[in-house]
């Protein structure tokens, strides 16, 4: 696990990606990869028109719609390079040095999926460039994507800020404690704020684990605030970001806890769905 893997396409997103992705990777001290790929359902499969086309025209209009395919094939293989020279500027502006840019045909899951050794942060938008204008909902790709890989997944939102503060949506469970683990151990966050919330009622049993995970933090370096809030878990973490203008939110993914719905599929969604101006960092 080495490099920051950005995934670019032609979507609105995609500067705040290159950002993002500047950012952790300077953070983390990391390598950072552009990656763009071209979906194999944007490059047309020749048809086979040959028994409704004339004996005797068949085989040119065959010839001619085989070289426009392969015209379409070139421009949109020349529109990703151009993608990727403007992200690399975009990093050596934000003053990354250590880029590379990558492309590929095929599926986007397929490609990080063989990627995954390399990858150390993959960050995303939250929808693709067939998907801006579906307003809050998430692309498919994202989803496959968070469904499958079992790296750290960055969703940006479409405008870039740089971080000055972090939450940590917490609930004691193994998964959310490898999480504070991972946090405390990563430079990713060095030197910013830290506030964990947990949602439900305080219990013993809660303030426990609410003051397990403040002790690893603060052990870290981290000033660290916590609260416990009772309510519903996607209104709770959205009110508590917004009040506090927290610069980015950090949550497992499509996992298991004790308060099922915290972690699993449906609340997971919900927060992507909200990532307009913070983005959302997903732990496996």
């Amino acid at each position: 696990m080495t490099n920051v893997v950005a995934c670019i396409d032609g979507s609105s997103t995609s500067p705040a990606v290159c950002e993002y992705a500047a950012w952790a990777s300077k953070q983390l001290d990391a390598p950072l990869q552009f990656l763009h790929v071209l979906d194999k359902t944007e490059t047309p499969a020749p048809a086979n028109l040959s028994g409704s086309i004339g004996l005797g025209s068949r085989e040119a209009l065959l010839s001619e719609l085989t070289e426009l395919d392969e015209k379409r094939g070139k421009i949109l293989l020349e529109h990703g390079r151009h993608m990727l020279e403007a992200a690399k500027e975009i990093a050596v502006n934000n003053g990354v040095s250590q880029i590379t840019c990558k492309q590929r045909r095929g599926d986007l899951v397929d490609t990080l999926k063989e990627l995954e050794p390399e990858i150390r942060l993959l960050v995303v938008g939250k929808q693709g460039e067939d998907g801006d204008s579906l307003g809050d909902h998430i692309g498919n790709n994202l989803e496959r994507v968070v469904r499958t890989m079992h790296r750290p997944i960055l969703v940006s939102p479409h405008d870039f800020r740089q971080p000055q503060s972090f939450m940590i949506a917490y609930d004691g469970s193994a998964t959310t404690r490898k999480g504070i683990e991972m946090v405390a151990s990563s430079p990713l966050f060095k030197g910013l704020p830290c506030h964990i919330v947990m949602v439900g009622t305080a219990t013993n049993d809660m303030n426990a684990h609410l003051d397990w995970a403040r002790k690893i933090l603060e052990v870290a370096g981290f000033s660290v605030v916590t609260e416990i809030i009772a309510g519903e878990v996607k209104h709770v973490l959205c009110d508590y970001r917004d009040q506090y203008d927290i610069g980015m939110v950090v949550m497992g993914a499509y996992g298991h806890s004790k308060i099922r719905q915290f972690l699993v599929g449906s609340t997971t969604t919900k927060m992507i769905q909200h990532t307009s101006k913070v983005p959302l960092l997903l732990l496996r």
